[in-house]
């Protein structure tokens, strides 16, 4: 039997799913939350398998109570249950631990099935959200491009090698990923250093931070 907490401030809505999730005999519900900092203590007591998480609520937000959740005990699967398909929110979710973010529009067996998958491990992402999570984190990656551009007129190459020692790639694995040899790398990477005014991979990786 899969432990679920039911996270909303909406009284009548959480009660309305905890009759969809009792027509399943894998489900039983052990409480209702009208919002995260009673959903954190009742995490601490109840210790529930999955919770369904409501996202704007009074007192702690279901963001924030994802991440507090998730330090008090990381076995907890929460999936965001909501009616906003906001890129921030699904973003903010899925960074603090959240295994999977869906509408409240979800018919009920396919919530029963995203509990259960949850459960198991799987991230549960409609198409619709995953798409505007991709879109999201399209436009972050060129608002950086822009970014290293306008600050130390990069070139696209070298943009593209400048976030790949952000993210922690070797000289090696950046030959590798565009296809270099470890000489041109080495020669890109050089450039970048003189570009940013930096002498070496720790403070090209800061100064890059800074400015992006």
């Amino acid at each position: 039997m899969i432990r679920v907490l039911l996270v909303d401030d909406q009284q009548i809505l959480a009660e309305g799913i905890k009759s969809v999730l009792h027509t399943s005999d894998e489900v039983e519900v052990v409480g209702i939350a009208s919002d995260g900092a009673i959903a954190l203590d009742m995490c601490g007591k109840l210790k529930p398998d999955v919770v369904l998480m409501d996202i704007r609520m009074p007192n702690m937000n279901g963001v924030v109570a994802t991440k507090k959740i998730k330090e008090l005990d990381e076995r907890i699967k929460i999936i965001i249950l909501t009616t906003f398909d906001d890129s921030d929110y699904i973003l903010s979710a899925i960074n603090n631990g959240a295994s999977g973010y869906l509408l409240k529009d979800i018919g009920a067996t396919a919530l029963i099935d995203a509990i259960k998958n949850a459960y198991d491990g799987d991230t549960i992402l409609p198409a619709k959200i995953a798409k505007k999570i991709t879109d999201a984190a399209a436009m972050v990656s060129t608002d950086k491009e822009y970014k290293l551009k306008k600050a130390f007129n990069l070139s696209e190459r070298e943009i593209e090698i400048a976030l790949m020692l952000y993210d922690g790639f070797t000289n090696r694995q950046i030959a590798s990923a565009l296809k270099l040899t470890d000489g041109t790398a080495r020669n890109y990477i050089s450039s970048i250093y003189l570009k940013l005014g930096v002498d070496g991979r720790a403070s090209a990786v800061e100064k890059i931070k800074r400015n992006i």
